[in-house]
């Protein structure tokens, strides 16, 4: 078995050594042994951290994260909670589009003033929405 001490697996995965002892902290990984003061980790740490990397990006809090790993420390995703996300990112991609589009019309509208250009009036009144 192999293992990786905590600044080689530090630099093989771009995750500080800080954030690989909270991690460890809070149940998301876990040393398999120590070398003086070092953590040394097993090569399926690498797998663990580019789930929770995914999970991070996809807007999955750390809590979430973790209850998606086994005792183990194994995957164990669930498909319907996934679907859910991909649902919820396939909106904010659609908003997201819809808000680029209208900067660059502004960014481009030929009206004098901002506020006389009728897409920008619309963003402000999605806007407004938004913080009702």
């Amino acid at each position: 078995m192999s293992l990786l001490d905590i600044g080689v697996l530090s630099r093989r995965s771009g995750v500080p050594a800080s954030t690989l002892r909270y991690y460890e902290e809070v149940g998301l990984i876990q040393s398999r042994a120590r070398r003086g003061l070092r953590r040394q980790y097993g090569e399926e740490t690498l797998t663990q951290l580019m789930l929770i990397f995914l999970g991070k990006t996809a807007g999955f809090s750390l809590q979430e994260i973790g209850e998606m790993f086994d005792k183990d420390g194994a995957p164990n995703l669930p498909r319907p909670v996934l679907h859910e996300r991909a649902d919820a990112l396939e909106c904010q991609i659609r908003r997201l589009a819809a808000l680029k589009d209208t900067l660059r019309h502004v960014a481009d509208c030929p009206a004098p003033s901002h506020m006389q250009c009728p897409h920008f009036q619309k963003l402000l009144r999605i806007s407004q929405r938004e913080l009702d």
